[in-house]
């Protein structure tokens, strides 16, 4: 067993795919299929169902993999804390994110301050982040939504305030707050699933029994209020954009959801059993204790008897 098969059977193991796993890796698929075979026949059982052209990973693949992961983390640990020592600077610290725009400033900042830190940014979907902490290739994840997991730890960074945006002149401008039920017929423009937009518009729609009806599905939230401005529809878009957006460039009409929790929480999302470079290190006391953004939950938007979070 080398560490060539080990890393051959992650990624089948997470594609579940021959031809995606082989064009990743740049092998031939028979090559690859080759070397998954070697691998089961020296563990002695099948790591995988084989159906036709789908291959699954079965209960023995399942427990194998847990420990591939772990001993390939360990293995990356250890590269990363030999460069570490080696080199003069701060190390590498990576960050996925599910907008860039939330964490721009951020990261600026950091790099002002710590300019010998190597800054690495993703823009990932909660999917895409699970699997980036697994395999170790982020540090932290700054996440809109739960992110599941019994080793990671987290901080909450920001807890704010989400609104309907609609395009100036619609039925809803001049509204101070409107309920679920009165906009089930409207066109939402938001994002894919995977992403907090659409996380938070299918839950509130599922609390009243609705399914909300949809004109624009993206991958990028920035672009969301442009597009609502645009007229394509109306979306949910986080309070701050109200200050930091200007009415010349996206003029639209902001109104309230009288809907509980009707917010977005970010946290720094970490993994404990993980190494952390001196600049990850550092970029964990840096952000605890930078504000994230201006805006904060004004006290009327929280629930009864809920303590704002400053």
């Amino acid at each position: 067993m080398d560490l060539l098969q080990l890393r051959y059977f992650q990624t089948v193991a997470r594609y579940e795919h021959i031809s995606r796993a082989a064009e990743e890796l740049r092998v031939a698929q028979p090559s690859l299929s080759r070397t998954i075979a070697r691998l089961e026949a020296e563990v002695g059982t099948p790591l995988f169902h084989r159906e036709g052209r789908r291959i699954r990973l079965n209960q023995y693949g399942a427990i194998f993999l847990r420990h591939v992961d772990r001993a390939l983390s360990e293995l990356a640990d250890g590269t990363r804390a030999l460069r570490d020592a080696r080199d003069t600077g701060l190390g590498r610290v990576a960050v996925a994110s599910e907008t860039l725009l939330t964490v721009t400033h951020l990261l600026g900042s950091f790099r002002a301050a710590h300019p010998r830190a190597d800054v690495r940014l993703y823009q990932s979907d909660v999917e895409e982040m699970d699997r980036q902490l697994r395999s170790g290739e982020v540090d932290f994840c700054v996440a809109s939504q739960p992110l599941p997991g019994a080793q990671l730890e987290s901080i909450e960074l920001l807890r704010e305030e989400v609104l309907l945006a609609v395009p100036r002149g619609h039925r809803l401008d001049g509204r101070e707050s409107v309920t679920i039920p009165e906009i089930a017929h409207e066109p939402f423009v938001t994002t894919r699933r995977g992403h907090w937009q659409r996380a938070l518009l299918d839950r509130l729609f599922a609390s009243e029994g609705l399914t909300p009806l949809l004109s624009c599905e993206g991958d990028e939230p920035g672009a969301s209020q442009d597009m609502i401005s645009a007229g394509l529809g109306i979306g949910l878009i986080p309070a701050v954009s109200r200050q930091v957006g200007t009415e010349a460039h996206v003029p639209v009409a902001w109104v309230r959801v009288a809907a509980p929790d009707c917010q977005r929480r970010l946290t720094l999302v970490w993994r404990r059993d993980r190494y952390l470079s001196e600049a990850a290190v550092k970029f964990r006391e840096f952000t605890t204790r930078t504000p994230l953004m201006t805006h904060r939950l004004p006290p009327s938007a929280m629930a009864p008897g809920e303590t704002p979070p400053w």
